[in-house]
């Protein structure tokens, strides 16, 4: 499901902030927001921005975050962890659209992204045949919560680094992608992993693999590497238009000699059948550091073992993550 980076949404509740006379907390989904006094009352519509919107320039309902460069970024404020961005419905034009209607073409928004590192430039556009790879965040679905309760579910790390997708075709040469992109053969570090791990002979037809490229020169290189290296965290087969489950996803990975992202907790049984899947215990999970390393990890993705869709998120795999409140504040770039 492609993330919903602005839409219309509920206030559904607001309450006072310790020693500030001008802002309230406010619900929007399963975040915490700062709003302004008088604003919004429990139960009003609003434009909801999530995280990482980068709001258009010269608009006048945007212009208080031009000191933020017009990117909503987790803020603390009076105390008040304060995730995404809700403002009135009166900067829409025309009438209000329903509850859960994106409207981010609407107002301009487009969704931030950090610079690649790979200077080979765009070959053409994403492959259709493979889903991106935008993670919802379990904060703007809480619905999955449900959906996922009572069965056996696996936990990895999310690793701070690009992600990067190389699909061979049933017929064609192997192509590499950034999020986005089709990206031409060069010399960057995409194609490197493309080289050293023979993706061109040992993926195979009809497959698609997905993981967070990582190292020196990537974003901060937080898992302290000496060199460049690739997690796979998906393996789509698009004969068949469906990931691997996680038992055929780790054989895969270890038959054609790739690396997955860490599995931290594999919950089966009486212990998935109990578990605490509530949104406070998940950001408990999501904290910490890499391992090895004094670097607070970026947060944690949860999927189950048996591949199965999410009515919540539109019929998309059930798969969510979730993100390191400490990172956002200290370490996002």
């Amino acid at each position: 499901m492609e993330r919903k980076l602005v839409s219309i949404q509920r206030i559904d509740h607001l309450e006072p902030i310790a020693g500030a006379d001008n802002i309230l907390k406010a619900r929007v989904m399963g975040w915490d927001v700062v709003v302004r006094k008088g604003e919004f009352t429990p139960g009003d519509a609003c434009v909801f921005f999530e995280i990482d919107s980068l709001l258009p320039e010269g608009k006048e309902w945007a212009e208080f975050l031009r000191p933020r460069s017009f990117r909503v970024k987790t803020a603390r404020l009076r105390g008040v962890l304060s995730q995404g961005l809700a403002l009135p419905t009166s900067i829409l034009p025309g009438e209000v659209p329903v509850q859960g209607t994106d409207v981010r073409d609407v107002l301009g928004v487009v969704k931030f992204e950090p610079p690649l590192p790979d200077a080979g430039g765009v070959a053409g556009p994403f492959p259709g045949q493979v889903p991106r790879t935008d993670e919802i965040r379990l904060q703007s679905a809480l619905g999955v919560l449900d959906e996922i309760r009572g069965h056996d579910f696996f936990v990895t790390t999310k690793l701070d680094g690009t992600s990067t997708t190389f699909f061979r075709p049933l017929e064609g040469d192997l192509v590499a992608c950034s999020r986005n992109w089709a990206l031409k053969p060069g010399a960057g570090p995409v194609w490197a992993m493309a080289a050293k791990y023979a993706l061109e002979t040992v993926l195979p037809p009809g497959f698609a693999v997905q993981g967070e490229l990582c190292g020196p020169g990537i974003q901060k290189n937080r898992l302290g590497l000496t060199a460049p290296d690739l997690f796979i965290f998906s393996v789509h087969d698009t004969r068949t238009g469906r990931f691997l489950g996680h038992a055929d996803f780790i054989a895969f990975c270890a038959e054609h000699g790739l690396r997955t992202v860490p599995v931290e907790h594999v919950v089966t049984g009486e212990a998935a059948r109990t578990f605490d899947h509530g949104l406070e215990h998940y950001l408990q999970l999501a904290q910490g550091l890499y391992p090895g390393t004094k670097n607070r990890k970026e947060g944690i993705v949860v999927r189950p073992l048996v591949e199965r869709p999410s009515p919540t998120l539109g019929g998309s795999r059930l798969s969510f993550k979730i993100i390191n409140n400490d990172f956002l504040l200290k370490d996002e770039d």
